[in-house]
């Protein structure tokens, strides 16, 4: 019997970025929230052996190369299972776009090839396989608000935010993560040169924990008074707050110079009322929250208008992302 799956795509909340460790690999703090938009899978068991990837968009490997593929692998061998997978993707959410496409795709693979062979892994074991495929899989293993830690593959569920609405722009360019990195090396680089040895680590360490603080300073309503359990004008109290805790993505620090027309989409979001907006992990996909629905609809329109690939969506709350999950 065929599985079908919905893979939610995700936005960051900020973004900051330590100095690049002995592993190559770059300690971050990040805020990961799930939102509507998805990707829809469905996989099918087949007979022989084997993975078999099926996708219209044909900038979509079918090979080892996709997290599909690898994941699917990893997962028949951790259950035990035979048999030939044949998976098919229907493709809504950009390449290389920063909403974490192929990591939610990699994720609803496994949830899928579980309930496709009626077996299922411990829960440590999922985020092992996850973290073992990519940085960002296991924040998909949570689903709504969730901090990420050390190479964002560290995740802590965080009480949910309220639904928030929101507008997403997904530019027609991909932007290279590990390009992003680099070009975040060779500028920290430059600066490392005012400043050397142990009080250029201290500052990086300072930038980290000064996000965590800024992060607490937001969910805990202390600069607006609204306690975090609150109902009512907690939404607009939060957005409000975001701005005041000046929380920021460090990759648009790099990202905004070599694509100046991303940074010209964000100045069109809040151009269009959005209370806060940003770059999306590395991005092209940028985000903007308003203060109403009927607001994002309208902005989502008059920037479709202007010939940007504009929609308004809320985000996931967790025990949504698990209940919508699946088909």
């Amino acid at each position: 019997m065929p599985v079908a799956v919905r893979s939610f795509a995700k936005i960051n909340v900020g973004l900051e970025i330590g100095p690049r460790r002995a592993d190559g690999f770059h300690p971050l703090r990040t805020l990961y929230q799930t939102v509507a938009l998805h990707d829809r899978l469905r996989l099918d068991l087949a007979r022989g052996t084997g993975i078999e990837i099926r996708c219209k968009d044909k900038r979509v490997p079918g090979d080892e190369s996709n997290t599909c593929w690898r994941m699917a692998e990893r997962a028949m061998k951790a259950l035990k299972a035979r048999g030939r997978v044949v998976i098919h993707l229907d493709k809504a959410l950009p390449l290389q776009g920063g909403l974490g496409g192929a990591s939610s795709n990699a994720v609803a693979t496994l949830l899928a090839i579980e309930r496709l062979f009626g077996k299922q892994l411990a829960p440590e074991e999922r985020l092992r396989l996850a973290a073992d495929v990519g940085s960002d899989l296991p924040l998909f293993l949570v689903g709504g608000t969730v901090l990420g830690v050390g190479r964002g593959e560290e995740v802590y569920p965080l009480e949910d935010l309220p639904a928030l609405d929101c507008v997403v722009v997904t530019p027609e360019i991909g932007v290279s993560t590990p390009q992003a990195f680099a070009d975040w090396d060779a500028k920290s680089q430059g600066a490392g040169s005012r400043g050397q040895g142990v009080g250029k680590l201290t500052a990086e360490s300072d930038r980290l924990n000064g996000f965590s603080r800024a992060v607490f300073a937001w969910l805990s309503g202390s600069s607006t008074g609204v306690p975090a359990q609150s109902s009512g004008n907690r939404a607009e109290a939060l957005l409000l707050d975001l701005v005041r805790a000046g929380i920021e993505n460090d990759f648009e620090r790099v990202v905004f110079p070599q694509h100046s027309e991303l940074c010209a989409v964000k100045r069109a979001l809040e151009r269009e009322g959005a209370v806060y907006a940003s770059l999306s992990g590395s991005g092209s996909s940028l985000y903007g929250f308003f203060k109403s629905a009927e607001l994002a609809k309208k902005a989502a329109t008059r920037l479709s208008a202007e010939g940007m690939r504009a929609v308004a969506t809320k985000t996931l709350r967790r025990r949504e992302y698990w209940k919508r999950l699946w088909e």
